[in-house]
């Protein structure tokens, strides 16, 4: 579609160099749009592209790993560091914990008595952990001692068996019994009862 053509009067609409020429420029035209939206898009970080990621990613110091770290958990944590300000309360700190691992999934909990932050969460992700500890870090107070506790939830199967086995003792202390020639005791074949 040749949008710039229509803007030139008639009389050039036939002329086969002002048609290639407006074709082109519609095809310039169309690559700086997407390159206009493509900026808009870069401005903020739930649309921003690899590029403008790794960007900000630099400029707030981050190391970021792009084989081991979704593009999603890139942003996440590039929205935690920028939304990480002062003043700090227990329940911010919940919704930070909330935001970076899922609701439900971390509890923040205070031991004014013993000047203890406790964190329990259940993550299994090595980067989400290593962005949580570092929220906390930056989040807590200088007197109080971080806490981290794993709350990783895991099937176990147990099996129970009940068996019995007989006992011979072999020694005796009425002196009859020399060191060496028999075991202190012998032991019969288990027997499983249940």
């Amino acid at each position: 579609m040749n949008r710039l053509l229509e803007y030139l009067p008639e009389y050039y609409h036939d002329i086969l160099d002002f048609r290639e020429l407006t074709e082109t420029e519609t095809q310039e035209l169309l690559s700086v749009e997407q390159a206009m939206e493509r900026l808009l898009q870069d401005q903020f970080v739930l649309t921003a592209s690899e590029q403008a990621i790794k960007r900000r990613e630099k400029m707030l110091g981050i190391q970021a790993d792009p084989k081991a770290e979704t593009l999603d958990f890139r942003r996440k944590r590039l929205i935690n560091r920028y939304s990480t300000k002062p003043p700090f309360t227990v329940r911010y700190l919940q919704q930070r914990l909330d935001f970076l691992v899922g609701a439900g999934l971390s509890i923040v909990s205070i031991d004014p008595q013993n000047y203890l932050l406790r964190v329990t969460a259940s993550i299994d992700n090595a980067n989400i952990f290593k962005e949580v500890e570092r929220t906390v870090r930056v989040i807590k107070p200088v007197n109080l001692i971080y806490q981290q506790k794993t709350s990783l939830g895991d099937d176990i199967l147990l099996e129970e068996h009940i068996s019995t086995q007989k006992i011979t003792w072999n020694y005796k202390l009425d002196g009859t019994w020399t060191l060496g020639e028999m075991p202190f005791a012998s032991f019969d074949p288990e027997v499983v009862v249940k």
